[in-house]
């Protein structure tokens, strides 16, 4: 019989959503309840069947290569539309005790962190995350945005940093540009989103008395996917301190210039009228935790 979808295994997918979440396959490995080699043969079986390679294996672990990211947001579009309707039918007896939504980048390099300090203070809280780049329509007790405070005192911030142009070790070496007016003709790449007001190139590089940039424009709709294309040394990035300091720790992505546009807008979280008690907790907790300097 024909299948309606055009669908590997749920299974693998479902493991591959996971793996690239936690860019480990030992903590997918205990989320899912299953051994390391098991993640391993499906995710190498979901390989073998798209014919191409989803994870870069190094020995601090892995890495998704581009076509891992791109799998990566669809599927997590996916399963939000699913958690969605899950959650429309749910009784609210059987509901999370708190559930927060966030962007990909947002909730991979900032978000999932906190959550797992939070469970150290407080292991009877369950906090479960939305992660969407765009307009989810889920009923969340709490969600983080890039954008101007609101005025309704519902918004509290989490940072206000700094935004830097970053880029591989690889590529500031074949495209050490030197100079801002340089930098403007190297590849970079562009966050082109309607559901997030992302600081554009043209915006930064107007803050410093220059033109808009006249190399070669790469476009995404993710910030997340663009870090990782920067990664991969496609161009160079605009990145918020706030979100990209692990990666530049681990030297996955290098300053190209010492300039640092201070962000127009902050990373704040709001909190929404169905929150209980326990988001209230988690929200108080999250707003006066610690930050990197």
């Amino acid at each position: 019989m024909t299948r309606p979808y055009d669908l590997p295994s749920l299974t693998s997918l479902v493991c591959f959503e996971a793996a690239a979440r936690n860019l480990s396959f030992k903590k997918t490995a205990a989320e899912l309840n299953v051994t390391p080699a098991a993640v391993s043969h499906q995710i190498k079986a979901l390989e073998s069947e798209l014919g191409t390679a989803l994870f870069r294996r190094q020995h601090r672990g892995v890495d998704l290569t581009e076509s891992g990211a791109y799998l990566f947001v669809a599927l997590q579009r996916g399963f939000e539309g699913i958690s969605d309707a899950i959650a429309a039918v749910r009784t609210a007896e059987s509901t999370e005790d708190v559930t927060i939504q966030a962007t990909t980048a947002v909730s991979a390099f900032w978000l999932t962190p906190q959550i797992t300090a939070f469970w150290q203070d407080q292991p009877d809280i369950v906090v479960s995350q939305i992660v969407s780049d765009g307009a989810s329509n889920a009923q969340t007790d709490l969600s983080i945005h890039y954008a101007a405070l609101p005025g309704d005192g519902a918004g509290h911030i989490l940072f206000h940093d700094d935004i830097v142009a970053v880029g591989s070790p690889r590529f500031a070496a074949t495209h050490g540009a030197g100079t801002l007016d340089a930098l403007r003709r190297v590849p970079l790449i562009h966050v082109v989103s309607e559901d997030n007001d992302w600081t554009t190139w043209a915006e930064w590089f107007a803050h410093f008395g220059h033109d808009a940039p006249s190399g070669r424009r790469i476009a995404v709709n993710n910030h997340m996917i663009a870090l990782q294309m920067a990664r991969d040394g496609a161009g160079a990035v605009l990145g918020w301190t706030g979100l990209i300091g692990p990666l530049l720790d681990n030297g996955d992505l290098t300053l190209l210039m010492p300039e640092r546009m201070p962000s127009p807008h902050v990373f704040h979280l709001r909190t929404h009228p169905r929150a209980s008690a326990q988001a209230r907790i988690f929200r108080d907790w999250l707003v006066a935790a610690p930050r990197a300097p």
